[in-house]
């Protein structure tokens, strides 16, 4: 099974301790969506995907990549 993995919580605390609720703000998702997303529970769209990694400053690649190996 396929699975979309992540570095949103590394790069959260790389800038500055943003909270998932700061986060959230900027891309318009609850505080509980940006957690999900971190524990990998949901797969962001891709929209906000591509969101999420500009908040950042990051390729979508660099912040968001399948794990086949689960």
């Amino acid at each position: 099974m396929l699975s979309i993995d992540n570095c949103v919580r590394a790069l959260r605390e790389q800038h500055g301790g943003m909270t998932q609720a700061e986060l959230g703000d900027k891309v318009n998702l609850t505080r509980q969506t940006i957690a999900a997303i971190e524990q990998r529970r949901y797969s962001p769209s891709l929209e906000t995907a591509f969101l999420i990694a500009r908040v950042f400053g990051q390729r979508l690649e660099d912040v968001f990549w399948f794990d086949d190996s689960r």
